[in-house]
């Protein structure tokens, strides 16, 4: 069943993307799965496929299954996950895999999705491989590699003027004549962004990390290991659950200002454009389940100064990892958690760099050119 913030409950198999109350939904608690119950033939994320509330056909490009490979910072030893090599080069495949799945199941013929780029990108492919019609709304500023992406895709890509939440706003006002899609509202989204948390207690051994450490923009990524790390708890597969240490651009921080005020939602405000486009939206429609997340693992979160951003960027390429800036601001946010006493050494700590840089060559140009430094990340 889906449940709403009012505790109505929805049968899973009814399209629908909110509660009659106007609040996102979310998925009963799950008993979650042991190793047993890993399909190890099963060369994608859908060798969890037991975790997932219904038995679905899979509509699936191959996403999952990404490498973790070890990064040191400072006294840290990491493992760095590396969400681009999902099909279209981002951890969204992992929800939209699952969404579209469940979609096609229900007879959804066409969906609108609303993204600054990579969520959208990642819809249009998905719903390009299961036969849907996919429109997809993105913010004027995005990269144009990720519009290009969506367009190759075969979706409508119309372009919204003004910011993240202007675009997103524009989608529910349309979401009447087309089935909204949404990566940030739909309760399966974050049954695949689960399948994460799955993977990487696979990629240790079948054992939990200490701390796993998240850039967050809408928060899909934090839910869904919430939710995963959770399940694993609740079917004894692990015995605690790890840290969740989740990092925000200064420029756009509205769920670290709640947390450190100890707020249950986040409040109004305007924030200037960051570099970290992926995680620039000014008002989390699950702000509530973010905050709570954080605090039931006993993580924290911090703001990443702007300045920051670029330098890790290239600091991590120089490395030979091509994150894009949404992502590399998790290097400067390990070393604020280092210095606060969030993270130790000898910890299994996982870090995870959320997409390519290769769909922010704008981006990246500029730093570039910039002649940004290695000085956030040495």
């Amino acid at each position: 069943m889906l449940l709403d913030r009012s505790g109505r409950r929805y049968p899973l198999g009814e399209p629908r993307w909110c509660g009659d109350d106007g609040s996102p939904l979310m998925v009963e608690p799950q008993p979650g799965i042991t190793r047993d119950q890993v399909d190890p033939a099963v060369r994608s994320q859908w060798r969890y496929a037991a975790a997932l509330p219904l038995a679905l056909e899979p509509v699936t490009l191959g996403e999952g299954t990404t490498p973790l490979v070890p990064h040191r910072v400072g006294d840290l030893d990491l493992g760095l996950k590396l969400e681009w090599f999902n099909p279209t080069a981002s951890f969204k495949d992992r929800g939209s895999s699952v969404m579209v799945s469940l979609l096609r199941a229900q007879g959804v013929d066409a969906v609108l999705e609303d993204s600054s780029g990579n969520g959208g990108s990642s819809v249009a492919a998905y719903a390009a491989a299961a036969g849907i019609a996919a429109t997809i709304l993105a913010p004027a500023s995005t990269s144009p590699a990720k519009i290009q992406q969506s367009r190759a895709h075969g979706a409508t890509v119309d372009l919204v003027a003004g910011t993240r939440q202007a675009t997103a706003d524009e989608a529910v006002r349309r979401s009447g004549a087309v089935f909204y899609a949404s990566h940030n509202w739909h309760p399966f989204f974050l049954q695949g962004t689960k399948l994460l948390a799955y993977e990487i207690w696979e990629d240790l051994g079948f054992t939990a990390p200490d701390a796993v450490v998240l850039p967050c923009g809408a928060g899909s990524l934090v839910l869904g290991c919430h939710l995963g790390f959770g399940e694993l708890l609740a079917a004894g597969a692990i015995d605690r659950r790890p840290r969740l240490l989740v990092a925000q651009p200064r420029h756009c921080s509205p769920l670290v200002a709640a947390f450190a005020a100890g707020e249950e939602t986040v409040a109004p405000a305007t924030w200037p454009r960051t570099i970290a486009e992926g995680t620039a939206i000014a008002r989390p429609v699950r702000d509530r389940e973010v905050l709570a997340a954080v605090r039931a693992s006993g993580g924290a979160m911090v703001a990443v100064p702007e300045q920051e951003i670029g330098p890790a960027t290239l600091a991590l390429a120089r490395r030979g990892l091509y994150a894009e800036p949404t992502s590399a601001q998790v290097l400067p946010a390990v070393r604020a958690f280092r210095a606060r006493g969030a993270l130790h050494p000898g910890e299994r700590v996982v870090a995870v760099l959320t997409g390519s840089a290769l769909k922010a060559a704008d981006a990246v140009r500029q730093l570039l050119r910039a002649g940004s430094t290695e000085q956030a990340v040495p």
